[in-house]
């Protein structure tokens, strides 16, 4: 496996479409992944590849200081055998190669009591990644969005 950086917009939104469409779980509803795929098309975005791309990660720039991944997904096939890891990590470079210091991430909190999203938590944590605020309306109150960081040392 080896990542990539995609400066291709419409390539982009394919790989969007195609990976957040077969992950339902994690990206509903469905009717939100076109509008995703246009605004991955304009931030730095990285495609995991296995022969063909696997999974994809959107980095959104904040400010000079902070970026967040804004969305991450690989199909399900390929889950736990390392490729999130490889996105997470090309993200903390291109963070640290434009002396930014802080990563953030955003996903559902435990007091939603949605199964599929403990691997998804626990991930972040085994990444480094530390919550600091849950913000229980930022998606609506059945939504509750758990704000995690990691300080990237430089």
């Amino acid at each position: 496996m080896f990542v990539r950086e995609i400066k291709s917009e419409e390539m982009k939104r394919e790989l969007t479409v195609k990976i957040m469409g077969s992950l339902p779980e994690w990206f509903n509803p469905p009717e939100d992944i076109p509008k995703k795929a246009e605004l991955h098309s304009s931030m730095t975005f990285f495609a995991v590849c296995d022969d063909v791309p696997i999974g994809f990660a959107a980095l959104k720039v904040h400010n000079p200081h902070t970026a967040e991944i804004f969305d991450i997904g690989v199909l399900r096939d390929h889950h736990r055998r390392g490729a999130g890891h490889m996105l997470i990590k090309a993200c903390e470079e291109r963070c640290r190669d434009d002396r930014r210091s802080v990563l953030t991430v955003k996903t559902l909190d435990g007091s939603a009591d949605y199964p599929p999203y403990e691997a998804t938590r626990a991930f972040y944590l085994r990444e480094g990644f530390v919550p600091l605020e849950v913000f229980e309306e930022y998606w609506g109150r059945d939504n509750p969005c758990l704000f995690l960081a990691k300080w990237l040392s430089r």
